[in-house]
């Protein structure tokens, strides 16, 4: 009499599944990261977006009046709402600054990105003629 002895395999060996977690850790970790900067950058891309917002209100408000509104305490802006809607205000709760210029013809509005490496900062700040740039810090100005 024989006896036939089955070799079914049923379920994975411990080198494919270490392979497998190797693999799903590799791609992780080249992926994580990206998703991580893409918040900072969208962040950041509101941030200079409400700042035009406000210079367009800050604009019409100088039509109106022939000078630009004097900076609150710590340089807030106080706008009406004929003049913007809703003042935006930073994602993380932080505020944006302003600043007039003497005898209030022009201003500066600035926000502190969290992508320091974005190129426009160092744009900005030469728009509004700082000698010496300040890391992330965007800035608009009018004139």
């Amino acid at each position: 009499m024989k006896i036939k002895i089955k070799n079914s395999r049923q379920g994975f060996s411990l080198i494919e599944l270490l392979v497998v977690i190797f693999i799903i850790g590799v791609l992780a970790g080249v992926v994580f990261p990206n998703f991580m900067g893409a918040r900072e950058r969208a962040r950041d891309a509101r941030r200079k977006q409400d700042l035009e917002s406000v210079r367009n209100a800050l604009r019409i408000y100088y039509n109106d009046n022939q000078a630009y509104p004097t900076p609150g305490v710590g340089g807030a802006l106080n706008l009406s709402t004929s003049y913007i809607g809703q003042m935006p205000s930073d994602p993380l709760g932080t505020s944006y600054a302003y600043s007039s210029t003497s005898p209030y013809d022009g201003f500066v509005l600035s926000a502190r990105l969290e992508n320091g490496s974005d190129q426009d900062i160092a744009a900005s700040q030469t728009r509004c003629g700082y000698p010496v740039p300040t890391p992330s810090i965007f800035m608009i100005c009018g004139n």
